[in-house]
């Protein structure tokens, strides 16, 4: 008696919990996941982060630096909610590459470096989360910040370097 019980109790256990995986299935698409990813000027506005620009004396230095005025140039766009640079992957490796390559000897230290290879990791994660469909705007919009911090970082070691260079303390003998 007590066999039949239980096998009819899992027996109906089992069809109702195949009656639940047909229903969920079957259930629409709950789209309140799915956001925008765009961006607006006045979204990328409200972000917070401290913004370094170059100093005149870095601006001097690096005056022949053109990948740097182009990744300047990227991050303008950015800014302005533009993220159509970050579709060429092509343009993007060139463009790193070439911004190591031709740095200009006065800033061309492991700090430097350094930062460079920060804002290339954060270019790279950017690139990809843009080319996303599935990126929420708020994971887009925190990609965006580190990527401005990692450009303003850059700015700021340029800077601090050139200022301690031009700080000529003579130590006492």
């Amino acid at each position: 008696m007590n066999i039949k019980i239980l096998s009819i109790i899992s027996i109906f256990i089992l069809i109702s919990s195949c009656k639940k995986t047909e229903e969920e299935e079957n259930s629409p698409i709950n789209t309140t996941e799915i956001t925008s990813q765009e961006l607006s000027e006045k979204d990328i506005s409200k972000l917070d982060y401290l913004d370094f620009a170059l100093d005149e004396k870095t601006e001097q230095v690096i005056e022949n630096w053109g990948e740097y005025y182009q990744i300047q140039d990227i991050v303008t766009n950015v800014k302005e909610g533009d993220l159509n640079f970050f579709k060429e992957k092509e343009t993007i490796k060139t463009l790193l590459t070439d911004l190591k390559k031709n740095i200009p000897e006065l800033v061309n230290t492991s700090a430097t470096l350094a930062r460079l290879q920060v804002l290339e990791t954060k270019i790279y994660k950017l690139e990809s989360l843009s080319n996303l469909s599935t990126t929420n705007k708020e994971a887009l919009k925190s990609s965006i910040k580190e990527f401005l911090i990692s450009f303003s970082n850059l700015n700021f070691q340029m800077n601090k370097k050139l200022e301690k260079d031009s700080n000529n303390i003579q130590k006492p003998q």
